[in-house]
């Protein structure tokens, strides 16, 4: 395949080619002419008040850059196709209808029928793979006559209830006490320093709280009880409008799928929620579930604080199980962050049917 270098090097040389070789024409007609003195006749010789060495050199330049277009032409004619196709597999749409269609003029090249050939040989792989992980991850693990989810789920449960019985009322206890305080400090005209030193620890009782609701959020029961998964990520995000200061903005589309995929995709919001409230410390949040052909794509954009994508640390557990299950699911995960300008997590996971 020409790359740009390529295509740069061989315009250059074709220009520099057509300049040499007008120059010789120019010199045969020239000595020809009888014209003695050839280098300083190219200088003297003008065509509107221009030595004609000059209209030579644009000349020249505009071959190359007739080269270099027509090279760029028959390369997107034959590659751009091939390119197109990469793309779409690579972004995780291995059911797209242009991935069926074949290259036009493929017949006429042997390497691009081969490549067609090959894309085609790779699609079919990821679909039959894809297809695979969804009935794996459909079938219940058993541990001990118990599924893998009944057990997470029995644990999930004991630790919400543990939290909220102890935890979570001795810190509304906290708070209750550090309001009377508050309340104390202003009738008694306290110290400008106690009055600051109880707005701190009434800050912290308040960060505890915010934490504690977004584990309990991420505790909740795996399964959708019975509900669509439109149904469950609204009763998510409007329970969660109503415990915590934040702008919350949805579109949910209403379609079927999978029980499977539901139940991953709904943990994956879920673990998604937990991780904008618990590190994000965003003020607005964002989701979007859509079916675009044939994949579900999930978006949840905040304004929060960011974090670096390639560092292993940030977030890490958190990503690490989003990762699992998207991948249990032969979906893709798409991450766009940065410091102090919020982040962009996108899903795409096919919905594959059997050939």
């Amino acid at each position: 395949m020409i790359g740009k270098f390529s295509r740069g090097m061989i315009a250059f040389y074709a220009g520099l080619a057509s300049f040499f070789t007008m120059i010789l024409m120019l010199f045969s007609y020239l000595y020809a002419s009888g014209k003695n003195n050839w280098l300083i006749e190219v200088f003297q010789i003008k065509l509107f008040f221009i030595p004609i060495v000059f209209h030579l050199l644009v000349i020249s330049a505009l071959i190359a850059l007739a080269v270099f277009l027509l090279i760029s032409f028959f390369r997107n004619r034959q590659y751009g196709p091939v390119e197109e196709k990469l793309r779409l597999l690579a972004s995780g749409y291995i059911d797209s209808p242009l991935l069926e269609t074949k290259i036009p003029h493929a017949s006429e090249n042997h390497l691009i029928a081969n490549v067609d050939r090959d894309i085609a040989s790779i699609q079919s792989k990821m679909k039959q793979m894809s297809m695979e992980l969804q009935q794996l991850n459909a079938k219940p693990q058993f541990v001990d006559g118990q599924t893998k989810e009944e057990i997470l789920e029995a644990e999930r449960q004991r630790l919400a209830r543990e939290l909220h019985d102890s935890v979570s009322q001795q810190l509304f206890a906290a708070m209750m006490m550090m309001s009377a305080l508050n309340e104390q400090a202003i009738r008694t005209d306290a110290p400008e320093s106690q009055k600051k030193q109880l707005a701190m620890v009434t800050d912290i009782i308040n960060a505890s709280q915010s934490e504690m609701r977004a584990l309990l959020l991420h505790l909740r029961p795996v399964t959708l009880e019975g509900k669509s998964l439109k149904q469950g990520i609204e009763q998510l995000l409007k329970e969660l409008e109503t415990k915590i200061k934040i702008l919350l903005t949805w579109d949910i589309e209403d379609f079927t799928m999978p029980s499977s995929i539901e139940d991953q995709l709904f943990r994956v919001i879920q673990e998604l929620l937990s991780n904008t409230l618990r590190h994000a410390k965003a003020d607005e949040l964002e989701v979007y579930l859509h079916r675009i052909d044939n994949n579900v794509l999930l978006r949840v954009i905040d304004d929060g604080v960011g974090f670096d994508p390639q560092d292993q640390k940030a977030g890490s557990y958190g990503l690490m199980n989003i990762r699992e299950r998207v991948s249990a699911v032969g979906g893709t995960l798409k991450i766009i962050s940065f410091k102090n300008q919020g982040t962009s997590i996108e899903i795409k996971v096919p919905l594959l049917k059997e050939a």
